[in-house]
Formats: structure tokens, C-alpha cells, sequence
């Protein structure tokens, strides 16, 4: 975040809110959001260390952890848990509401959305009487590549006397 360039929304998101909090404008800071916004995978707190920590090395893991939940307050980043065990980050400004399908053998993350399942959560949730504030919805299942691996698996074992 140099004075010379002009800034970008989310940047500007980031120091209104960094103010806010009364806390300092650092350039460890400003090139995590960088390198997050940059990227566009979701990303757990080590992935983006290891990211950082190849642009500077001195950048510590804390110091990342702690910025995550700032983006996260700010409403730059929002947690989400594949069930790995794991929190992972995803760009939340100004992006469209998804959910995800996750393969439980090589951990690809799928992105969708669908109009027809949010008409219909809506339809559930008012039969109900019930106010949504958030949903995420994760479906779990095996990949096209992982689903053809194990074909080609099964047939080796089955040709194999």
C-alpha cells in the first residue's frame, strides 16, 4: 500500500478498519492482504504463511494469523471449514454467496451456486418460520478425476490374475 498508487477498495476497507481498531498501518500488514487478495484459492492460515514468507521472510506466523482475523472482522475474508480440520479463507468482499463440494479423497474444492437450492432454502426456512442469517452448504463426494483413478484401479486389479 504505497502513498504513489491509488488504493484499492479493499485496501481502503482495510485502513478504515485498521483505524478503527487503533491499530497501526504496518507493511507486514499490507502485503498479507496483498498476497491474500492475490490469491483466489481458499487458503488456511499456514497456506498463506508459506506465501508471504516467500515475498519476506521475516513476516511471522502470528503476525499472518492475527491479519487473517482482521480481514476476517473487516469483511474482506470469511472462514470456512471443509472438514478437514482445518479453517480455511476465502475472498468475501464483494463476492457472489457459493458453496462448495469437496472431494473427500484429493481435497478439490468446487465452487457452485444455485438459484433453485437458495429458492428452496428460502421456501423451508418461511414454512418454518425461521430467519436465515447465514447458511453454507458443503457436499461431500468423490471428484470426476478421483471417480476415473479408481476405475482405472479397479480395472488392473480385475485384469490382473
Amino acid at each position: 500500500m504505497t502513498t504513489a498508487e491509488p488504493l484499492t477498495e479493499e485496501q481502503e476497507v482495510f485502513l478504515k478498519h485498521i483505524q478503527k481498531k487503533g491499530l497501526k498501518r504496518t507493511s507486514q500488514r499490507a502485503l498479507i492482504l496483498d498476497v491474500f487478495l492475490r490469491t483466489e484459492e481458499h487458503l488456511s492460515n499456514e497456506d498463506l504463511y508459506q506465501l508471504v514468507k516467500k515475498e519476506d521472510p521475516t513476516v511471522g506466523q502470528t503476525t499472518v494469523y492475527r491479519t487473517l482475523k482482521i480481514l476476517t472482522e473487516a469483511g474482506l475474508a470469511r472462514e470456512v471449514r471443509f472438514g478437514d480440520g482445518r479453517t480455511h479463507y476465502e475472498h468475501n468482499y464483494k463476492h457472489q454467496h457459493h458453496d462448495h463440494m469437496i472431494c473427500s479423497e484429493c481435497g478439490k474444492i468446487i465452487e457452485f451456486f444455485s438459484a433453485e437450492l437458495e429458492a428452496l432454502q428460502d421456501a423451508m426456512a418461511a414454512k418454518h418460520k425461521f430467519e436465515i442469517t447465514q447458511h453454507l452448504l458443503r457436499i461431500i463426494g468423490i471428484c470426476a478425476e478421483c471417480q476415473r483413478e479408481r476405475k482405472r484401479l479397479e480395472r488392473n486389479l480385475t485384469a490382473t490374475p
